[in-house]
């Protein structure tokens, strides 16, 4: 059972920061380094705001690109 999406703003500090460069095509390891964070973390955020914004797996659809396209950037 998929939980109901959350508003981008329900995402913590850290995840919006996470998402914000994940906007600018960095890749997990770049995310991580740019965060001093380890690729693990940086997976575990990445898996939590696809939760909240109810992004489950999917084969024809790419879950960065349609976080990022829910990310409203200021």
């Amino acid at each position: 059972m998929c939980s109901r999406p959350q508003e981008p703003g329900s995402l913590t500090d850290r995840e919006r920061a996470l998402l914000s460069l994940m906007a600018e095509g960095r890749s997990n390891a770049g995310i991580a380094q740019a965060l001093v964070v380890s690729a693990g973390t940086v997976e575990k955020h990445v898996a939590s705001i696809f939760g909240k914004l109810g992004l489950p797996p999917s084969e024809d659809d790419n879950r960065r690109v349609l976080a990022v396209l829910r990310f409203p950037r200021t």
